[in-house]
């Protein structure tokens, strides 16, 4: 009986695997396969010309600023946000909390289009924006210019960082910390010597999501950007280039995507390495404290 129930066991277990693995193959693993196949369908000098174009290296211009901007400030406000709702009690905590959530939940298209009824012609911050334009003599624009594509960019992709620092700082507790502050010590000195080492592979991680989310949005991006060859993103590029209908246009948007393809598979190394990192770190955590209550001690 017991060798049967095992039998049943590793039958379903190779079924499961099975399953599992041609999913994984047939929705993931071959799309991406084909896109590098159709990329160099006519030859390795049709590709490197292809990607090397003036709007497809304006593109990769502007997504590397988009993401750079926003992998900076989603990373200090994700640090910010997650250090508040750990550490601290106020009026309105769980309201900040479910605001964070607010990406994750509305369409990035009327992330987008609500940019543009605030920022634009006609939008509740026109007159202020005008009024800094005629007072310093710029021509400061949000909507349909590089600032509205690095805003919706952030918009998008805010949550990632807070979400993955905030559940290590609260499993890990604020006990340290308070004890460091009784023994006198600043806050900067106990964020870098005691915060910042529980936290650390929780934010390398989000950040590694949080640039994979900024490189390939699309929706929000979309809405805000209209001129090709200025404003243009990789992943509107290769929609405008797909659209065009030519043979080797719709090549050459393959080649811009296995661009992408290429950057995710470099992310997707880091964000192995950086997961593989954290449950060491855990790990040796673990270790640390069940030593620590053997011996009486706590460090």
């Amino acid at each position: 009986m017991g060798m049967s129930d095992n039998k049943k066991r590793n039958i379903t277990r190779l079924i499961m695997i099975a399953v599992s693995t041609l999913f994984v193959a047939v929705m993931l693993v071959m799309p991406l396969f084909m896109v590098i196949i159709n990329a160099l369908r006519k030859g390795i000098s049709f590709y490197l010309k292809a990607i090397s174009t003036p709007t497809v290296i304006s593109a990769f211009k502007v997504t590397l600023i988009a993401t750079v901007i926003t992998l900076i400030v989603n990373t200090f406000f994700g640090i910010t946000a997650s250090i508040l709702l750990t550490r601290y009690s106020f009026r309105g905590k769980h309201i900040l909390q479910t605001l964070l959530d607010i990406p994750f939940s509305i369409s990035p298209v009327i992330a987008g289009l609500s940019f543009i009824m605030l920022f634009g012609r006609m939008g509740w911050a026109a007159p202020a924006l005008n009024a800094i334009n005629e007072m310093l003599g710029l021509n400061i624009r949000i909507v349909f210019a590089i600032p509205g594509v690095v805003l919706a960019t952030i918009f998008v992709t805010f949550p990632f960082v807070s979400r993955e620092i905030i559940p290590v700082l609260n499993a890990v507790g604020s006990d340290e910390e308070e004890a460091a502050s009784l023994m006198g010590a600043d806050i900067f000195t106990i964020f870098r010597k005691i915060t910042f080492p529980h936290m650390k592979w929780a934010l390398f991680y989000g950040m590694v999501l949080t640039t994979a989310r900024a490189l390939g949005e699309f929706g929000a991006v979309n809405a805000l950007s209209k001129t090709r060859g200025e404003t243009f993103t990789l992943p509107l590029e290769i929609d405008a280039l797909y659209l065009s209908g030519s043979a080797d246009s719709i090549v050459a948007a393959f080649a811009v995507s296995s661009v992408l393809v290429l950057c995710t598979i470099v992310i997707l190394i880091l964000r192995c390495i950086v997961e593989g990192k954290s449950k060491m770190n855990a790990s040796d955590r673990d270790k640390t404290g069940k030593l620590s209550e053997g011996i009486g001690y706590v460090p």
